[in-house]
């Protein structure tokens, strides 16, 4: 406003000729620069700067007007609509995705505000869907014959009755079966690589290095890869840097840490939890419990520690079994919580209220069970693997029934119970067991072991089983428990499992296990090569 460019601009813009065209594409400019500053306040709030900005922009290579494309040298592809094709021609032309309901469109243009009706004469009736249909046959002829030796026409044909199907205009286009100069196919499934530059580049090395394959092919590969890996920028930059060699995977040595994952020369330290994400899949134990790149979901974490921690103080008789009681002390933490919605937090706060409610009329009817510890930690060595085993961990709950053996409980608020084939051998549940055995109970007080009938430390107690107590789960007010049967004499399926853990661990080998529960919802399925996110393409 103080430069008095906006006036001369006007002016200019009003007087017409060649000298207001010029003056409405600075003003669209400046209207272009004031959106994209709007852009970068909304998206920074206020704390980008105005150097940055202009920085920003002036690194922006993005052709955005027909002068871009006026400027192309050399050999090229240029992607354009069937309008801006016209009066331009190709030796090849590939008019893609000619479906049914994108080409024709007879859709009305314009509905809301009608603007194809709008004539010099005043309004004119809205155009039939013939009209619209001839003018789409119209443009669809214009992109064909912008192909002076060369034409290809492409659609999709779905098997659904659903799904996509090709225009009309793709059997317009073929002609008589047989008519000269014509072929036309339908090619089924997937192309064996994406039809991108890395695609492209991963099909030229898999065949540069496949002694099955001609030599003449071979070579060929071999120079495209050449050409791909010293295409340049203007700047200098590589375009296709994936092309060199020196960036094949492939052709380098293994890597190894100077530190192992654990002390070779200690008992591995393992919980019951590590041990199920070992037996599921090694690799993402590995990511997530040895690297840490698991995503934190604070919330659900959040909603577990709120229920096991009521769960405690009502079993050590710190607060009394009082539903109202329960529910007030949630309210005091819940806003804590962070969720990213509100009808997911009114939700997950039901649910909550739900799963206290399920423990309690658990922890009412333990007829015939005798309380002995809740969150009880332990710590045991087990003589398996090479330098033994050591259980870290706490029991949610231990209790003892009229014959004098130890059920251990585990308390859970996942939203899927455990399928009945794995429950047998559930690592987790499994562990506990053990590490009973193992004299995980030896630390509780005489008076307590005197009162359960356990009898006196270092003696191994009769374990009778384990169970876990699905809180978010269950019928009637009652909690879903799924128990698993006490384990075999001699060596148990556990003492196998981690001794195989063991040397998984000992040989830094973890492999990706893709039929692993919950391997569809992991957080490190991005580094995972055996789904396409994580997956690196090696000759």
């Amino acid at each position: 406003r103080g430069a008095g460019w906006p006036q001369r601009l006007e002016a200019a813009a009003l007087r017409g000729g060649e000298a207001g065209r010029r003056a409405d594409a600075d003003l669209d400019a400046v209207l272009a620069l004031f959106a994209a500053a709007q852009r970068v306040e909304d998206r920074y709030a206020g704390r980008r700067g105005v150097a940055n900005f202009l920085a920003e922009l002036e690194g922006q290579e993005i052709p955005a007007d027909t002068l871009a494309e006026r400027g192309l040298r050399g050999p090229a592809v240029r992607i354009l609509t069937a309008h801006r094709a016209k009066g331009l021609q190709w030796r090849l032309v590939v008019v893609a995705s000619v479906q049914d309901g994108v080409w024709p469109d007879v859709r009305r243009r314009g509905s809301l505000l009608q603007a194809d009706r709008l004539e010099v004469t005043g309004l004119v009736p809205a155009p039939p869907p013939a009209a619209l249909l001839a003018e789409e046959r119209r443009l669809f002829y214009v992109a064909c014959t912008r192909a002076q030796e060369r034409l290809v026409v492409t659609a999709v044909r779905s098997p659904l009755d659903d799904g996509a199907q090709p225009s009309r205009f793709v059997e317009e286009v073929r002609g008589e079966p047989g008519a000269r100069g014509v072929t036309s196919g339908h090619v089924t499934g997937r192309p064996p690589r994406p039809l991108s530059v890395p695609g492209l580049v991963a099909r030229l090395r898999a065949t540069a290095v496949d002694p099955s394959r001609p030599a003449e092919l071979r070579a060929a590969a071999v120079r495209r890869l050449a050409v791909l890996a010293h295409a340049t920028d203007d700047d200098g930059r590589p375009l296709v840097a994936a092309a060199h060699p020196d960036r094949w995977w492939g052709l380098h040595d293994s890597t190894s840490a100077p530190v192992p994952v654990r002390p070779p020369d200690r008992a591995l330290d393992l919980s019951g939890s590590q041990l199920s994400a070992l037996v599921g899949c090694p690799l993402r134990w590995f990511l997530e419990h040895e690297v840490h790149a698991q995503v934190a979901r604070s919330s659900a974490l959040g909603f577990g520690s709120i229920v096991h921690v009521l769960a405690d103080a009502v079993a050590r008789e710190e607060l009394p079994a009082d539903p109202e009681l329960l529910d007030a002390r949630i309210d005091q933490v819940w806003a804590d919580l962070g969720f990213e919605a509100l009808w997911q937090s009114r939700a997950e706060r039901r649910a909550a209220s739900e799963a206290v409610h399920r423990f309690l009329h658990w922890h009412l009817g333990r007829d015939g069970r005798t309380y002995v510890a809740s969150e009880h930690p332990f710590e045991v060595t087990v003589p398996v693997g090479e330098q033994g085993v050591r259980l870290r961990g706490s029991f949610d709950r231990v209790e003892v029934d009229a014959g004098g053996a130890v059920h251990i409980a585990d308390l859970k608020t996942q939203k899927s119970p455990v399928a009945r084939d794995d429950l047998a051998q559930h690592p987790q549940l499994g562990v506990y067991q053990l590490a009973v055995r193992a004299g995980a109970l030896d630390a509780l007080p005489d008076h307590v072991r005197d009162r359960a009938g356990l009898g006196p430390a270092g003696e191994p107690p009769v374990v009778a089983g384990a169970e876990l107590v699905l809180l978010r789960l269950g019928t009637d007010g009652a909690p879903q428990v799924q128990a698993q049967p006490a384990l075999g004499e001699g060596v148990t399926w556990v003492e196998v499992a981690l001794a195989d853990a063991d040397g998984t661990v000992r040989a830094e080998t973890f492999p990706a296990r893709p039929s692993a529960p919950g391997c569809r919802t992991c957080d490190v399925r991005v580094a995972c090569p055996a789904y396409d996110e994580g997956r690196e393409v090696l000759p």
